[in-house]
């Protein structure tokens, strides 16, 4: 497949929006903690990660510019996270949010709005995003190091949104369990809460990268299994969050892992519709 070096004029103007859309991000962020009225240890911990998402909008713009497949669950969950991790910061503890941060946040809700409608709704940014990664082949000519289309029949594009979802519980975990340390110190009988806190991010990442494994595949039993997981991981979180961290941390921390397992759950059964999907678990 023949792809224009030159990509359309609509990625060109899609790859301008995610560079404003990540300095958007950082800007936001910095700003919230700049008009916060405390900043304490969970406020670093919350601005921390959600810088770190700024890393994510730039891994977008690489796929976008190569024509990767993978660009659209990647912004998709990239957007609707983004929106919720700087959503918590907006409103403080007391008192009203700053004007200046709320601007901000309506601003960037509108950038990540308007990425994923083009990634999923522009027809000439859908013809640039079909390339797969490059990979080491065996031909007649020998080793090529080249794009290589999966073997397996094509992913759907909601398991494809489904794993990339599911790949977020681990570090959307981890980081209220970082977070309540802090609260240690005054209640030393949460220690052994907080360290399977702790564990429980750390497993759930192999068993989500299992479960997905096997979704991509086809089977038609990974659907549930992801599904459980889902279930599992909120069940941890989300009375942890509201013990440890009380009702504002279960809303600043639990919000962000809810949406993600909405957007899970809704990819799954959009998968589990596809009479391709049904296909193939038949036939493994």
């Amino acid at each position: 497949m023949t792809i224009d070096p030159r990509p359309p004029r609509a990625v060109r103007t899609l790859r301008g929006l995610l560079v404003a859309t990540a300095a958007a991000t950082a800007g936001v962020e910095l700003l919230n903690f700049l008009y916060a009225p405390e900043h304490g240890f969970g406020l670093v911990v919350r601005t921390g990660w959600a810088l770190l998402r700024t890393l994510g909008w730039l891994i977008l713009i690489w796929h976008v510019g190569r024509g990767r497949a993978a660009a659209r669950p990647l912004g998709l969950i990239l957007a609707v996270t983004t929106v919720f991790a700087v959503g918590r910061l907006v409103v403080p503890r007391t008192g009203a949010p700053p004007l200046a941060g709320v601007l901000g946040f309506l601003a960037l809700t509108a950038l990540c709005v308007t990425v994923v409608v083009l990634l999923y709704r522009h027809r000439g940014i859908g013809e640039h995003l079909v390339r797969h990664p490059r990979k080491l082949e065996f031909t007649r000519a020998g080793v090529e190091w080249r794009e290589s289309a999966p073997k397996r029949p094509p992913a759907a594009a909601w398991a494809v949104t489904a794993r990339v979802a599911a790949f977020t519980y681990s570090p959307l975990l981890l980081v209220p369990a970082l977070i309540s340390v802090s609260e240690l110190g005054s209640r030393p009988q949460w220690l052994l809460a907080v360290v399977f806190w702790f564990g429980a991010g750390i497993g759930v990442s192999y068993a989500v990268m299992l479960s997905t494994f096997f979704l991509l595949r086809g089977k038609h039993w990974a659907p549930r299994l992801l599904v459980w997981i889902t279930v599992g991981v909120l069940a941890v979180d989300l009375p942890l969050c509201y013990l440890l961290l009380g009702l504002d941390g279960l809303i600043r921390d639990g919000a962000p892992l809810v949406a993600a397992a909405v957007l899970v759950g809704y990819s799954v059964w959009r998968v589990a519709r596809l009479p391709a999907l049904v296909t193939t678990a038949t036939r493994g």
